[in-house]
């Protein structure tokens, strides 16, 4: 289901009573209030106290003031808990008509999944043994219209994951870790490449003749040239302008567009890592990429071998040398090289 594709029923009767709830906030002073300072991240505190039992973190008394999305509710009589989830984990809350007062507890009550929340309070275990933030004052910053994904099953349509990037980040785990993975890679791969004497540059995207890689690029028009560019489909030519200028290592991190296929594993608009150095030749580019590929893998994930759709990939042993027909045969030993080579 996509962002124009009508809601069933049920949906709209949650969005009705969420909008009727939205109202009432707004009758009663700002819906979406911004005084609140945040303080400490749930990932941090599970890091740093998550190993002390109750009365060691009693002994501690860390005061802590923390907001995120409410990912899970379990209403109880005059206690209540709540997972919550901010950009570095989960923690829960403990609501208590003991601590927040029974009309604070009952406004928590009438909260939805969703909601963006904060509390301050103090660090504690509950008695089950889980971490727990103690809430002493609670407030709801934002008011969520639509319900999330089904707790259990999460987001698992895989149309619905791609076209609603927002939602998957929300309710799935892996999508978050893939992202940080991802912004940790290429900080990793532009500290290398400073690091080894390169240039970062950026180069034109709109250009007057695509070139650099076969493909076909999207086509728009320069209003004030009054002429037809296009969107590059590599950033090759610049860079080797800059090499003849002079610029003798340079490389750009910067997106691409080609107007070809679009899948799950294609996009027509990608991020590519280009980059050249004078006075070499592939055996060096062959050994300076397996550098490369080491270092940002152990930097963003903190091992040289990866698991990747059931297979392991060790990146901190030497890579193989092959040919292409070399390569192809490793996948395919059934054919010659004489067929391999003839093959179209």
């Amino acid at each position: 289901m996509n962002d124009t594709t009508p809601p069933p029923a049920d949906e709209n009767q949650i969005i009705a009573e969420r909008r009727a709830k939205l109202a009432r906030l707004r009758a009663a002073g700002p819906a979406f209030p911004n005084d609140f300072s945040r303080t400490h991240l749930a990932g941090d505190l599970v890091s740093r106290y998550g190993h002390l039992d109750h009365d060691a973190l009693l002994q501690e008394n860390v005061e802590v003031a923390v907001a995120g999305r409410m990912m899970l509710k379990r209403v109880m009589g005059k206690a209540s808990f709540a997972t919550v989830q901010d950009g570095s984990g989960r923690i829960q809350f403990f609501v208590a008509d003991d601590d927040v007062g029974s009309e604070a507890h009952a406004a928590f009550k009438q909260w939805d999944l969703g909601d963006i929340v904060a509390a301050r309070g103090v660090l504690f275990r509950t008695k089950k043994g889980e971490l727990s933030v103690r809430c002493r004052q609670l407030r709801l910053l934002t008011k969520s219209l639509r319900p999330l994904p089904d707790k259990f099953h999460g987001l698992e349509d895989k149309e619905s994951r791609y076209r609603q990037r927002y939602v998957d980040l929300i309710v799935n785990e892996e999508s978050r870790r893939a992202s940080m993975i991802r912004s940790k890679a290429i900080a990793a791969m532009r500290e290398f490449m400073v690091g080894e004497g390169f240039l970062e540059v950026e180069t034109p995207m709109l250009q007057v003749i695509p070139g650099g890689a076969a493909a076909k690029p999207f086509v728009t028009h320069h209003n004030a040239l009054d002429i037809d560019m296009y969107l590059r489909i590599a950033p090759e030519l610049f860079l080797k302008r800059l090499v003849v200028g002079g610029f003798e290592r340079v490389f750009e991190i910067n997106r691409n567009f080609r107007n070809e296929g679009l899948s799950v594993r294609h996009n027509p608009e990608f991020t590519m890592m280009e980059f050249y150095a004078a006075y070499h030749e592939y055996q060096w580019m062959m050994d300076f990429t397996e550098r490369l590929l080491r270092h940002c893998a152990i930097a963003a994930t903190g091992s040289g071998v990866l698991d990747y759709q059931g297979h392991s990939i060790d990146l901190s042993r030497p890579f193989a040398r092959m040919t292409s027909v070399q390569a192809i045969r490793a996948h395919a030993p059934q054919y010659s090289d004489e067929q391999l080579l003839n093959r179209n």
